[in-house]
């Protein structure tokens, strides 16, 4: 553009014989020659503006000073470009010499330099000019001149509106960094008659955001390492500008710890550095990862962490069969449901822990290949059946322990916050049968149990309730000493053995000891006398009795019949201490040991 003064001194300037000649020639004889149209031919022939075409021209940067850097347009003066015009969005000019780049000349400067523009299209000259730009939907240049309600005002030639929605300027603060800088804007209206000019940047700038868009979507490729710039952040991940294209970071790939949400860690407007995992062409989508730059802590899991390790943790998460524990960022282990406690009241994870709990573990398998590491909580408790046996050994009363469950083989008791015991169902009960636990108990009853086995290995303490409720037996044996002699009724007799009823509901066991068949006595033979008949002595015995309390006919002694004088007196057939013992005999036996916690009665024949 030409200076306004120069022109109007070459105006004023008397013109030489030749050039009256010439102006006369190519005056037109119309006298209604407007201004414009001079200033138009002014241009033309006075111009040292060297013309570009659209694309520029190319330019070698020679140099950077102050606020401009000085490019080597080809001519024999240097360009100057102002550095506001190629900062990155982090404010940052990252160009030195030599570098290349294209340029359009827009003038000179007082100094005498050429003006560049990184922008390559022309400003119109005319409406003709503004009109075929808007029909052609030609990009054109425009200078911001003024802030203005609803937008700016934008010299496109002459003087234009380009409203705020359509700036491309986010708020208004952006909006006023417009004014006095050269935009490349379109035209989308012209009314000559109003002299209203409407342009529209924001359009220009999707434009060539799609093609960079487009030219570094060819560019990326999977693996790649870039920087990009977070541009939103939303619950399940982040968009980052990765130059002109963005590309998406989901927030499981943004660290090997666990992330909530990518606010967490993550901020509007931040430099990151990410690796492009996969592009899809089809669906033009970009996805990132930051871990994938970052160490994978389980690589080296089986270096730090080794079976039977103690270790602390926080349970990030739990599930239906345990608690996740992290040890580190980016490594849980699992404690299954199964290791969270001694005793078998636990039937869910949130029973024991919750997200959040900062806990002790024992370390029992570790698999890095999997990325699994098992751990063990009721481990860094200590085994409490260590001592089991030695606090529940047989015979040991145990006081008002609750009962947790009932089956039908009988009911468990809980003796201690680790250990149950169980009551099978036929230790319930001495006075009758139970078929089934919950006839005589309900789970929350407290009970006084007798702790009949303790079996460490087996994990199982066997308990009983009847075992306490006194019977006949253990009166009878309170009651009695050993080497006491006593009355009781053969009720079975088998081998060398008989049972023998002491009172009822009470027994006692004797053991026969085996005796020598004796050996038969010859004598001489004596002659044969008739039989006599077999006599009964206990018969005898009460006829005696009889006659003598009833005076026998006044004798002072009672008659004996001489059949009976006459016979021998017949063998008994036991006597006190060696005679064979049969079922319902009444004998006298003598007590030989007694085992009170059995009820066990050991007797002899006395």
């Amino acid at each position: 553009m030409v200076n306004q003064t120069e022109l109007e001194r070459e105006l004023e300037a008397p013109a030489t014989s030749e050039e009256s000649k010439s102006t006369a020639d190519s005056t037109p004889s119309d006298a209604t020659t407007s201004f414009g149209d001079l200033l138009s031919e002014f241009e033309q022939s006075h111009s040292d503006t060297p013309s570009d075409g659209a694309e520029g021209r190319a330019a070698t940067v020679v140099g950077v000073s102050g606020d401009a850097v000085f490019l080597d347009v080809g001519l024999k003066t240097e360009g100057l470009l102002a550095l506001d015009k190629i900062r990155d969005r982090a404010g940052e000019v990252k160009i030195k010499p030599g570098d290349k780049m294209r340029v359009s000349i827009t003038g000179r400067d007082d100094a005498g330099y050429y003006t560049l523009s990184l922008l390559h299209v022309e400003q119109p000259k005319d409406w003709s000019g503004l009109q075929a730009a808007l029909a052609e939907k030609r990009t054109v240049t425009g200078t911001v001149t003024g802030l203005i309600k609803g937008g700016v005002t934008v010299d496109v030639g002459v003087r234009a509106f380009m409203p705020a929605s359509r700036s491309g300027a986010r708020d208004v603060a952006d909006l006023e960094k417009l004014v006095g800088q050269e935009i490349a804007c379109k035209v989308i209206k012209v009314d000559p008659d109003d002299n209203d000019v409407v342009v529209d940047r924001r359009a220009v700038i999707e434009e060539e955001q799609s093609r960079a868009k487009e030219q570094r979507f060819t560019e990326v490729r999977e693996g790649m390492v870039v920087k990009g710039i977070v541009r939103n952040l939303l619950d399940y991940g982040a968009f980052v500008d990765i130059g002109g294209v963005d590309g998406m970071l989901h927030v499981a790939e943004i660290s090997y710890g666990r992330v909530a949400k990518p606010a967490d860690v993550l901020t509007v407007g931040q430099e990151i550095e990410v690796q492009i995992i996969k592009v899809d062409p089809r669906k033009r989508r970009i996805s990132l990862s930051m871990k994938q730059l970052q160490a994978d802590p389980w690589t080296t899991a089986a270096d730090r962490y080794h079976v039977g390790d103690r270790i602390k943790g926080t349970v990030s998460r739990i599930a239906d069969f345990g608690a996740f524990v992290e040890l580190e960022p980016g490594l849980d282990g699992l404690v299954h449901l199964s290791e969270m406690s001694w005793s078998k009241k636990v039937r869910k994870p949130s029973d024991v822990v919750n997200p959040g709990d900062v806990v002790d573990v024992v370390v029992l398998g570790v698999n890095p290949g999997d990325k699994r590491i098992s751990l063990g909580l009721k481990q860094a408790l200590g085994d409490p059946w260590e001592d089991a046996e030695k606090k529940y050994a047989p015979g040991v009363i145990v006081e008002a322990a609750p009962i947790t469950s009932l089956t039908k083989f009988g009911a468990f008791v809980q003796l201690d916050e680790f250990i149950e015991g169980m009551i099978h169902v036929g230790d319930i009960s001495a006075e009758k049968r139970v078929n089934h636990p919950s006839d005589e108990l309900k789970v929350g009853q407290t009970v006084r149990a007798l702790v009949l086995e303790a079996d460490k290995a087996r994990r199982r303490i066997r308990l009983g309730l009847k075992q306490l409720v006194p019977t006949a037996a253990d009166e009878y044996i309170a009651e009695h000493k050993e080497g006491e002699t006593v009355t009781g009724r053969v009720t079975d007799v088998a081998r060398n053995r008989a049972t023998v009823e002491l009172g009822e509901g009470v027994q006692g066991v004797c053991v026969i000891a085996e005796r020598a068949e004796p050996k038969p006595v010859q004598k001489a033979a004596a002659p044969t006398a008739a039989p006599q008949p077999a006599v009964d002595l206990t018969a005898f015995t009460s006829m005696l009795t009889s006659k003598w309390k009833g005076g026998g006919g006044g004798s002072s002694a009672p008659s004996t019949p001489a059949s009976l004088l006459a016979a021998p007196p017949p063998a008994p057939e036991t006597d006190s201490k060696s005679g064979a013992l049969k079922t319902g005999q009444v004998r006298s036996f003598q007590i030989k040991k007694i085992d009170a916690d059995k009820k066990r009665i050991d007797l002899e024949l006395a």
